[in-house]
């Protein structure tokens, strides 16, 4: 990545996805869990791998090309993402010049110029998800401000999130549109919500949706009479 640009955000649907992992060490092993944990199809490419890597192979959650890489094995598995790990400089760099030719996306750790994107931090609470990203200018403080979001954003951000689901459905069924249904969700969720979800009070939480959806609907046939 250049150094003046400006990074995009994005959350990506891995489920199904092919993603190669060049590498077999404690870096690569941290990058399939996080590639599994999105259902990605993980593919590693290593002469030798961790034990935990081994024995993810030989439950089937990945696939394990027992080799060094060689020119050639990505364009076989069409990967979406690459991620670079190997202790090999040589098969690192083949491994970023096959995957910038066939389109895949590069993250190499130890080559940010080669680097397509990064992973940020993340606090994940089911579907509720939160992420931070320095840029690389800071790893260090990434992790702090994780820790820190990590308190403040408890399990029940993610249990209130489903409720917030089943209300969508509920307001989605009602008449009006997507403008008005819209307009209910602005009057009725505010920041007292949020404090009410992060001690916990998920009952009177939902209570205070659900009032401010019935009284902004009451409200708004008012305003037609």
């Amino acid at each position: 990545m250049e150094g003046d640009s400006v990074l995009y955000p994005l959350n990506l649907e891995l489920a199904g996805r092919s993603c190669v992992v060049v590498g077999g060490g404690q870096v690569a092993c941290r990058k399939v869990r996080g590639l599994l944990t999105a259902g990605a199809e993980v593919t590693v490419i290593a002469p030798v791998a961790t034990d935990d890597l081994q024995k993810m192979a030989a439950c089937g959650r990945l696939k394990w090309l027992k080799r060094d890489y060689q020119q050639g094995m990505l364009k076989a598995l069409r990967p979406l993402l690459v991620f670079v790990t190997a202790s090999s400089q040589a098969a690192n760099a083949a491994a970023i010049a096959e995957a910038k030719e066939i389109g895949a996306l590069v993250n190499a750790a130890t080559d940010p110029e080669q680097t397509d994107f990064s992973v940020p931090s993340k606090v994940q609470r089911g579907d509720f998800l939160l992420t931070v990203s320095t840029g690389g200018g800071s790893p260090a403080f990434s992790r702090l401000l994780r820790e820190r979001l990590e308190r403040e954003y408890p399990d029940s951000f993610g249990q209130f999130l489903e409720r917030l689901m089943v209300l969508r459905d509920e307001i989605k069924a009602m008449p009006g549109g997507s403008r008005e249904h819209e307009r209910l969700w602005r009057q009725s969720l505010n920041q007292g919500i949020i404090d009410l979800v992060r001690v916990g009070h998920l009952d009177q939480a939902e209570e205070e949706v659900r009032n401010g959806i019935t009284n902004a609907g009451i409200k708004s046939q008012d305003s037609t009479c």
